[in-house]
């Protein structure tokens, strides 16, 4: 999860979990440090109580089914743990806490201090929250787990399952890659179980088990060992025992964000459980929202949607971790569906002729291979081949993934996106002197007038030297879930090695960061990424 790893949607032994911001929540932690969607994030420390100013908006820090279709979640699997007849989910949560803690402690009030003055977030968050809450909290019940452990993808995530982090930390839950292999989470070119709600929630309980049993019974320990690393919490129980100190969590030496990240947790309970508090929490509809189906045979993304009668955007706000237009065509895989389209999808998808599955195909070039064979290959033409990968002349490399059209409907579709809510992502700029609004668009090659709109201004207003201008950039054409990552320079890294840590390009970077260079890159310098999390 985060280097500090484990710091919306149904979405190893660590040494590193740790989350940058992610763009929309609050600062997270997981091993990697969280992407900022939003604009402010809580203190980190009861040393800090400052908030940061981020680009964006403001932030915070597969298994097979029994059946086809299963309703998310009906209670008949659930060991008689009905989750309660209150209309709000929030309050379902509520009555279910289970940590034990001293609620006076100031850390807490640290955290809770700065979600009271800044209501907004917590509104958003719910939000965002709104269609997985139930799912996560079903699979919570069914674990038997304490349920302030509902709130952590809030800490995590602010429950984006498109978060990402500096650390390459991902999801809603902030896997990094190898806890998430550790924790049977598929991750391969068609899909990422790292950003799949249902299959994450399931790997987050999973690991969250596993500590709360290495460290006996110890949740405020477990907590901080997601976000750090059991590695990282061992050595300090270890320091504090060899020197006959206490060890509970509140004495331990951690870093800086784990010393903040569990107590931001029991802040979030604490404001639920105050009515005021709870105020601050928009209402989440105590019922059941989606199903899922068990999808066998490689199906296109597109035509998924049509059965199902919802967008192919809606369809990808349920199913993030899907990188590409299709289904992996190795494996059954699950889809969710809103439960009142699940019965007509199911129905739909069973009449549906084998050809009629997929639009597009994948061809992955090799030794002899051109533009013309593939065309013959698939019974297409060189000239959709060539508008399908924005490729001018003839010229393929092998190992190069070629987009084939297999229909008419896919021709005038154009090349699939991955339907994203958003493709943009934003970064800051800071005014210099002698910069105005036209230049600065200029610079970034966008418009003046969506520069003046983004920041709330007129075109013919001044500047003020060291002002934040946002600047929203779009990613490639045909890219695909773009995040906005900040990175913090290490000694040894370069240009080159960040840029293919996160598979950017150095003139992006360059660009992004207005960099010279020929300047070397200082270690604690903080870079702005726009990243693919689709492709890391």
């Amino acid at each position: 999860m985060k280097k500090s790893l484990l710091a919306m949607m149904l979405p190893a032994l660590l040494a590193g979990c740790q989350m940058t911001t992610p763009t929309s929540s609050a600062p997270s932690t997981n091993q990697t440090d969280s992407t900022a969607v939003t604009k402010a994030k809580p203190p980190a420390d009861d040393d800090d109580q400052s908030t940061v100013a981020a680009a964006g908006s403001d932030t915070l820090p597969a298994e097979p089914a029994s059946s086809d279709v299963d309703v998310l979640a009906d209670d008949s699997d659930n060991g008689g743990k009905t989750i309660a007849p209150l209309n709000d989910l929030w309050d379902v949560i509520t009555q279910d806490f289970g940590l034990q803690y001293n609620a006076d402690q100031q850390r807490i009030a640290v955290q809770k201090k700065w979600f009271e003055t800044h209501p907004r977030y917590l509104e958003r968050v719910s939000k965002r929250a709104e269609p997985f809450l139930y799912l996560v909290v079903h699979q919570l019940k069914q674990a038997d787990m304490p349920m302030e452990l509902a709130l952590l993808p809030v800490v995590e995530s602010a429950y984006d399952p498109f978060a990402y982090s500096q650390g390459r930390a991902a999801g809603m839950w902030q896997f990094i890659s190898g806890t998430g292999d550790r924790f049977g989470l598929q991750q391969d070119w068609w899909y990422d179980g790292r950003r799949d709600v249902l299959a994450s929630t399931k790997a987050a309980i999973a690991y969250l088990k596993y500590l709360h049993q290495m460290f006996h019974g110890d949740w405020l320990k477990a907590l901080a060992a997601y976000n750090s690393g059991e590695g990282r919490v061992m050595r300090a129980v270890a320091y504090n025992k060899r020197r006959g100190r206490d060890t509970s969590f509140w004495s331990l030496r951690l870093p800086r964000e784990t010393r903040a990240y569990v107590p931001r947790l029991l802040a979030l309970a604490e404001m639920l459980k105050s009515p005021e508090g709870r105020n601050h929490f928009q209402p989440v509809a105590n019922a059941p929202r989606l199903a899922k189906v068990t999808v066998k045979d490689q199906l296109d993304l597109s035509v998924a949607a049509e059965l199902a009668g919802i967008s192919v955007k809606k369809l990808h706000a349920l199913n993030p971790g899907f990188n590409r237009w299709a289904t992996s065509p190795d494996s059954a895989q699950t889809l969710l569906l809103p439960i009142d389209k699940a019965d007509a999808f199911k129905a739909k998808l069973a009449s549906l002729p084998p050809k009629k599955r997929l639009r597009w195909a994948r061809h992955k070039v090799k030794r002899g291979d051109s533009l013309l064979k593939i065309s013959h290959i698939y019974d297409t033409s060189v000239a959709s081949l060539r508008r399908a990968n924005h490729i001018k002349g003839n010229l393929i490399r092998v190992g190069q993934d070629l987009m084939v059209p297999l229909s008419d409907q896919a021709l005038a579709e154009g090349r699939p996106t991955h339907a994203v809510s958003s493709r943009k992502a934003a970064i800051s700029h800071e005014v210099h002197s002698g910069e105005s609004l036209w230049t600065i668009a200029h610079q970034y090659r966008v418009s003046i007038h969506d520069l003046a709109r983004w920041n709330d201004m007129k075109t013919t207003d001044p500047l003020r030297v060291n002002r934040k201008i946002t600047i929203w950039l779009d990613g490639e054409k045909g890219s695909g879930i773009n995040r906005n990552v900040h990175y913090k320079v290490r000694p040894g890294d370069s240009l080159s090695t960040i840029a293919q840590r996160f598979k950017v390009s150095v003139k992006d970077l360059l660009k992004w960061n207005q960099l010279d260079p020929s300047h070397y890159l200082q270690p604690g310098q903080v870079l702005k990424l726009l990243v693919d999390v689709t492709r890391t």
